[in-house]
């Protein structure tokens, strides 16, 4: 790891991070003022972490035992990883030496990537290493060069350009330029995104926090704007993207573009001369420049006439930078301000997010020159690809010789997950670009005869197919409408095959892209599989949906592995000549071993078993809780799956049934033998491995709870002799396991094992008579699975929602929320059945506008996917405007505006060859109206989600189900890639259409990927959250800090489980104490949610109510209500005043202000809080009780004791039903009703004296109480469900009770 020793380390890649390696190690981020202890990206990190019992110890007791072989030594691995670094000095030309902390196991690269960030060095690109004369090898590792050691001296030394180094360096000059400049974030380029943190905390809050320490009580503006005070109706959109001040960049130069004189004819090239570059610098001065071999100098050519001599000043550089340094006094100016700006700002801001962000709103831009850009547009540029060996990679072969990367023990599995996770967050990169592409126009199609929708491309070897049923493959499946979900589907099996990572199965690298209404499905290619036919590749599986099906023993074997975890069973079917084929996956998965050897495995789409609820099978009848629940209903498609999360958990519910039957048969067994044989109940139970689903003890019918949970003892060590078949067990135990085997429908009569067929009802499979009994039972578990969902899982979820156990804020968080316990989004409709139907109706209310707006968007998404695919790309932004006019605006009877007419050309009437594929006519979006719109959005929400909606406008949607347009148009914009104008809309206006073609920006794809996970730094994760949970704080938080490290290491610096890391440290650090520290990390998760995850998503708005309270708790009240504001007006954007989550909020808010004595401000928010906390958890909530008395706590400070005693009068008497007379709280409150009586008292003589004795009456002044700053902490710390706990209790409570996982 690079760092100078005279700077405190940081964490990120150098801002040129879009080098090939920029992802795959960590670099040293110099020059940036970060917080001391920063996670090293390489693994390095404090060596307070380098405790080797903190790394050995705790993951052995944590559950880690069923991880890889190898696992035993994690403790030494994470030693070796962390070489001690040392530190060289450097000698570069210009500049005064200084030194650089490395490491051992870094590249020789790593450094040059430092020198390029550094900002004194960061204009060179084109320079080796020497270590006494000789020149380092760019890619050995600093461990493996001789003689480098502490205070070695490493000279820079300027190399001869090339064509591609001078590119290098002008494409490195103009980043630097645009380092500021958030255009490419805002266009969604290069992995660019956007944060705001800094606006809101004036730049790093490490520094500030000490600069502020002993000026608690200055003067500070409180008030909000207007539309962030409670019951304000007004939703602006503009605060979401507050200007930056940064942004407004110092311009270095007007234009730096390539000459129109390149590429140098063959006389100048044998003079060295590589391009020509334009310039018109701040001054106005027009200048030619030339890149020569020994660097840059100007020449003498002007825009229309070609002379190449050079010109005065004869002035040759090395670096572009300096040349311009010498002909331009603003560009020496500026150029120096800007790399100052842009090294003090956080790194977290600028390295590159592994996969694109994109931002649905925008401000309107100045479009500007840039070369590099223009350049990149017309070549097939990725990256920096085309300077790597060998041009275009081959993707095929990148992604499965990761996969072969050796995984023993830790280091090597760091360095194969690394190079799995970089491979495929560039090959989702590249497959984006090469799907846009292709639906442009901007491709060939490999079969350019054919209708446009059977078309398919192969870009930088990439094979893009549509999402349209060619050939009528899919006929049987619901045609067009199958294949547009067939690839989601087979994305969920590549993306399962990946997880359980089988050695020797191969899947392809896949990734799913929906832009301007179609879908195109992106993969890897397999070698040779373009030279021969379909038929003869396929050598397990079928390709006509199991007419013909063939298998392979190899195929079997390897798929065999993965029929455990992923509960596949094991089946067999006939073809088309009666013969019998066993298969151990769907029949429509092909297994083809490609031209490399490998085993390939495609088209996953049916991994799992199908969701009987939408598949009505003639002749079958549904279990009674899916008739009830009107099921089973006819979907457009048959390829409805359960969702794998479904499966476990119905696994995991039979197992638990297993457990309970097999105690209860054993209890009767032994009551019967209870006359003559001695009692088996204090057997000891087994110390064998227990399952983490370990029932809790079941009601069965046993009176004594002990001895049902003996039982289960007993049935876990039954089941465990009989599976390993030794002969111990005796008949009778057998007889019990084998009826609870038979009784769960396990497949095994000797040990639990449940698995599913998943080519059960699929159309067009027939299964051997022999299996008829099997076939029966395992259609008898998908109804039963079918009626689980509906009976347990959707039951479950709702009564999670009324609990506030999971809080969703947006249809994002609500279909993740659903997703995680196996319910598809097509059951929707039930959920908000449900919850219509709940008994805490009220107390669901934000779930149930949460659920409307997500049906009311999806259904939109569903008709504007179909509006969009007739419409010409020059018609694009007047249909889209169109679109959102009739969805959103009330203005009764928007006009779409075609194409201005002058410009169509007058041979309209010959019909083109390349239309966009499918599109009928293309002018038919234009006669949508918003009546016809709303009428198609409640007929989809009927047929796709089974709900009605009474609605027949917008407005009376917002009416009815309490909706708000902003959201809506958030919503639509996120689900379709829309990005529209930063500006405020008069949705409600009926005089004019809300939208106009300028306010459509742009259209994104939206990209669905596989994620590659860090297996061993979530296992850390995992055994830290669990110490924590235990009240071990130390020992959690080292086992956190290396997870850091380790999830570092495979993402590099920018990813969501990194946030989380960071998040739970940052908690950790405030509960013991170490606020600073708190801060530091707070303030990266805040950055890195803002980064990954987006600017207003749900997550990033929790992220800055942590990083509020830590700033209160460091004495930065300003910076946390500039915080908590910011909170508060993306939640009323995302979803509005009404949810749970604001009371929370707002009773943060409200603390802060009586914090700094605005008393009338802080008792609107407080009040609003009360409120809300009423309706959603009940007047008699505990939680009610707490906001009584802060409201309670604030009149006292005004000296209005009435109200004060009102509110605590209700707060006590909650406290007095929930808890008793005699528990603390409830003595709290009534210590605190007797202090405000007696104030009151004293306030009623005071007066009492006025009226008697007039103004001439002796009136000791009347005491406000302001609270002090340490008891405002403990309210705040209370409501954030924070608990200190004495460290020396380490088995104290849990560290959490209040919302929110600690």
């Amino acid at each position: 790891m690079v760092i100078k020793t005279d700077e405190l380390p940081a964490a990120a890649p150098a801002d040129s991070a879009r080098e090939p390696s920029s992802q795959a190690g960590g670099k040293g981020r110099p020059g940036a003022t970060e917080l001391p202890s920063v996670m090293l990206l390489n693994g390095d990190c404090p060596e307070s972490l380098k405790k080797e019992e903190g790394a050995a110890e705790p993951p052995r007791e944590n559950g880690l035992d069923e991880a890889e072989p190898g696992e035993e030594t994690t403790g030494q691995e994470v030693i070796v990883i962390q070489d001690t670094g040392f530190s060289v000095k450097i000698l570069a030309p210009g500049i005064e030496p200084f030194s650089l902390q490395v490491s051992p196991q870094e590249m020789v690269q790593e450094i040059h990537q430092v020198l390029m960030d550094r900002e004194d060095t960061c204009h060179r690109t084109c320079f080796s290493l020497h270590l006494d004369g000789n020149m380092l090898d760019h890619f050995s590792e600093l461990r493996s060069v001789e003689g480098l050691q502490e205070g070695s001296v490493l000279r820079v030394v300027e190399e001869p350009y090339t064509v591609r180094e001078a590119r290098i360096h002008v494409r490195h000059v103009r980043d630097l330029l645009k380092s500021l400049d958030p255009s490419d974030a805002f266009n969604g380029v290069d992995c660019n995104s956007l944060s705001f943190l800094s606006v809101f905390t004036d730049g790093d809050l490490g520094d500030s926090g000490k600069r502020k320490k002993g000026l608690e009580m200055d003067p500070i503006d409180c008030t909000p704007p207007e539309y962030i005070l409670p019951g304000s109706r007004e939703r602006p959109l503009c605060p979401l993207q507050p200007q930056n001040r940064d942004w407004k960049p110092l311009q270095c130069l007007k234009v730096l573009t390539m000459s129109g004189w390149n590429p140098p004819p063959g006389n100048r090239k044998m003079h060295g001369d590589l391009m020509y570059l334009f310039v018109i610098t701040a001054e106005d001065r027009q200048v030619s420049i030339t890149a020569s071999t020994r660097g840059f100098y100007l020449n003498q050519s002007t825009a229309y006439h070609f002379n190449p001599k050079p010109a005065s000043p004869r002035f040759l550089s090395h670096s572009l930078v300096e040349l311009l340094n010498q002909i331009s006094p603003t560009f020496k100016k500026n150029f120096a301000a800007l790399q100052k700006k842009r090294v003090q700002r956080h790194p977290f801001e600028r390295i590159a997010t592994p996969f694109q962000v994109y931002s649905w709103t925008a401000p309107q831009a100045e479009h500007a020159m840039d070369c590099v850009r223009a350049e990149d547009a017309y070549t097939s540029r990725l990256g920096y690809e085309e300077h790597i060996p060998g041009q275009t990679r081959d993707w095929n072969e990148e992604l499965q010789t990761t996969r072969e990367l050796p995984r023993k023990n830790l280091p090597e599995r760091l360095l194969r997950e690394r190079a799995i996770f970089k491979v495929h967050s560039d090959f989702t990169a590249a497959a984006t670009r090469g799907a846009m592409a292709v639906i442009d126009g901007n491709v060939m199609a490999i079969n350019p005869s054919e209708e446009t929708k059977m078309q398919m491309f192969i870009w930088n070897n990439i094979f893009f197919s549509l999402g349209f049923d060619v050939r009528d493959h899919y006929k049987d499946f619901g045609g067009d409408v199958a294949a547009y979900v067939a690839p989601t589907n087979d994305l969920n099996g590549v993306r399962t095959y990946n997880a359980v990572d089988v050695e020797g199965l191969y899947t392809l690298g896949t990734v799913v892209v929906d832009y301007r209404g179609y879908r195109v499905t992106a993969q890897s290619i397999i070698p040779g599989i373009l030279e021969r036919d379909q038929e003869q590749s396929v050598i397990y599986g079928s390709i006509d949906f199991g007419k013909t099906v063939v298998s392979h023993p190899r195929y079997l074997e390897l798929l065999e592995r993965t029929s455990r975890p992923l509960k596949i069973l094991r089946h067999r079917v006939l073809n088309d000549r009666d013969e019998e084929v066993e298969l151990c996956s769907s029949v429509e998965c092909k297994g083809i071993i490609g031209n490399d050897g490998r085993h390939y495995i495609l088209d996953l789409l049916r991994t799992f078993p199908p969701d009987l609820n939408f598949l009505p099978v003639p002749g079958e009848v549904l279990p009674e809780e899916c008739t009830r629940a009107g099921f089973p209903r006819a979907h457009r498609h048959k390829l409805c799956c359960l969702r794998q999360e479904l499966v476990d958990a119905f696994v995991e519910h039979r197992y638990l049934l297993f457990m309970k039957l097999a105690a209860l048969q054993l209890m009767q067994q032994k009551a019967s033998k209870m006359e003559t044989a001695p009692s088996l109940e204090n057997g000891d139970p087994p110390s064998s491995e227990s399952k983490p689903e370990d029932p809790p003890a079941p009601e069965v019918g046993s009176e004594e709870e002990g001895s049902s949970a003996s039982g289960l003892a007993k049935v876990k060590e039954l089941a465990e002799t009989i599976a390993s078949d030794d002969g111990t067990a005796d008949p009778r135990s057998r007889e019990v396991i084998r009826n609870a085997c038979k009784a769960v429908g396990s497949i095994s009569s000797t040990a639990f094992d449940v698995r599913f067929n998943p080519d059960i009802f699929s159309p067009g499979v027939r299964f051997p008579e022999s299996c008829q009994e099997e076939v029966r039972d395992q259609k008898q578990l998908l109804k039963d699975a079918a009626a689980f969902l509906l009976s347990c899982q959707i039951p479950g979820l709702v009564k999670d929602f009324a609990d506030h156990a999971v809080l969703p804020m947006d249809g994002a968080t609500l279909a993740e929320v659903m997703r995680q316990r196996g319910i598809n989004m097509r059951y929707l409709g039930k959920v908000l059945d449900l919850v219509v139907r709940s008994p805490a109706r009220d107390q669901l209310d934000h779930i149930y506008k949460i659920g409307i707006g997500e049906l009311i968007t999806r259904s939109a998404k569903h008709i504007f996917k179909t509006y969009l695919q007739g419409v010409e790309l020059s018609g694009l932004s007047a249909a889209i405007s169109h679109f959102l006019n009739c969805f959103l605006s009330s203005y009764p009877n928007p006009v779409a505006h075609l194409p201005a007419d002058e410009l169509v050309s007058k041979k309209r009437n010959r019909r083109r060859r390349n239309r966009p594929p499918g599109a009928a006519d293309n002018t038919a979006w234009a006669v949508m109206t918003p009546q016809e719109l709303w009428k198609n959005i409640c007929q989809e929400a009927k047929n796709y989600f089974d709900f009605s909606l009474e609605c027949e406008t917008v407005d009376q949607a917002v009416e009815t189900y309490g909706l708000q347009k902003i959201t809506l148009l958030r919503e639509i914009s996120l689900k379709t890639g829309i990005q529209i104008l930063l500006k405020e809309y008069s949705f409600d206006s009926r005089h004019k259409p809300a939208f106009t073609e300028e306010d459509v920006l742009n259209i994104f794809p939206v990209v669905k990927h596989v994620n590659p996970k860090a297996s061993d730094a979530f296992h850390f994760f995992q055994s830290g959250q669990a110490k924590v949970q235990q009240g071990f704080l130390k020992e959690g938080c080292e086992l956190i800090n290396e997870a850091l490290n380790l999830f570092n290491n495979v993402y590099g610096a920018m990813h969501v489980e990194i946030c989380a890391c960071l998040r739970l440290l940052a908690r950790l650090h405030y509960i013991m104490g170490d606020y600073a520290e708190a801060l530091s990390n707070q303030q990266k998760a805040v950055l890195m949610s803002e980064r990954v995850m987006g600017i207003e998503h749900p997550n990033t708005i929790q992220e800055y109510m942590h990083l509020a309270l830590y700033c209160f708790a460091s004495s930065q009240l300003s910076t946390a209500l500039s915080l908590l504001y910011r909170a508060r007006y993306l939640t009323l954007l995302v979803f509005g005043e009404d949810h749970p989550e604001m009371a929370l909020l707002d009773n943060n808010i409200g603390l802060v202000l009586h914090g700094v004595m605005e008393c009338d401000l802080s008792l609107r928010f407080l009040e609003n809080a009360l409120a809300v906390s009423t309706k959603y958890h009940g007047p008699k909530s505990l939680k009610v009780a707490l906001s009584h008395h802060l409201v309670a706590r604030v009149y006292e400070s005004k000296a209005e004791f009435r109200s004060a005693l009102q509110h605590e009068k209700e707060g006590y008497t909650i406290y007095k039903t929930q808890l008793g007379e005699d528990h603390e709280k409830t003595k709290e409150s009534s210590e605190y009703l007797k202090c405000l009586t007696q104030q009151a008292v004293a306030l009623q003589r005071t007066m009492n004296e006025i009226y008697r004795n007039g103004s001439s009456a002796n009136i000791p002044p009347l005491k406000f109480t302001a609270p002090s700053m340490a008891s405002v902490l403990e309210q705040l710390n209370v409501i954030n469900g924070i608990l200190f706990i004495p460290l020396s209790l380490s088995r104290a409570s849990k560290g959490t009770e209040g919302p929110g996982p600690l």
